[in-house]
């Protein structure tokens, strides 16, 4: 199998389980092993298993060989050996701790992920250019385009009468009247005077 082909399967296979910061490295010339490491994170051991059994999976449904996966008993870090490529899949904390991309992260290969490719088409940054007739397909467009036509529907006349205000209620002040307050002599003075 061609290697970007696999690349792409091994991505897609692991953003489909929500795989979280996958990163691909170049080791072409660091390992005559295997040409391709790919970095991903689960957020459980479950999901780890899942993720490699996934990759497992979509390899051998687009024809590609799978020589081995290691580490499924505690799903901590689990290998999965593709021949070219060789997929870590970690849990946070695992990763942070032995830092691979330190070791292998020379040469990142930039891949484009899904969440990307989506947020490019809704930007317009995907390099399609639109003209005339592809901003004639989106729906808002259509209604605009038609002459003569107004996008709001006609009101019923229930709808249109207008109801009246709501009447204002007049609000009365209330002015209370407060007793002076005492300060602390005049307390001494009042404290002093015999009751009569």
């Amino acid at each position: 199998m061609d290697l970007q082909k696999l690349q792409r399967v091994v991505v897609d296979a692991l953003e489909d389980i929500k795989g979280q910061d996958i990163r691909i490295y170049n080791t072409v010339g660091l390992s005559d092993m295997f040409d391709r490491v790919v970095l991903a994170s689960g957020t459980s051991n479950r999901q780890t298993r899942a993720l490699a059994s996934r990759v497992a999976e979509r390899v051998k449904a687009a024809g590609g060989r799978v020589v081995s996966v290691e580490g499924t008993d505690s799903g901590e870090w689990v290998l999965v050996d593709l021949g070219d490529i060789v997929v870590h899949i970690m849990l946070p904390a695992i990763r942070t701790y032995y830092e691979l991309e330190e070791m292998w992260g020379s040469k990142p290969v930039r891949i484009k992920l899904a969440t990307d490719r989506s947020a490019a088409r809704r930007a317009g940054a995907d390099g399609e250019v639109e003209t005339a007739r592809t901003a004639a397909k989106r729906p808002a467009a259509r209604k605009a385009a038609k002459p003569g036509k107004t996008t709001k529907k006609a009101a019923s006349p229930r709808k249109s009468a207008k109801r009246p205000a709501p009447k204002k209620r007049a609000v009365a002040s209330k002015v209370t009247a407060r007793k002076p307050t005492r300060t602390g002599s005049a307390r001494k003075k009042a404290a002093k005077k015999p009751a009569r």
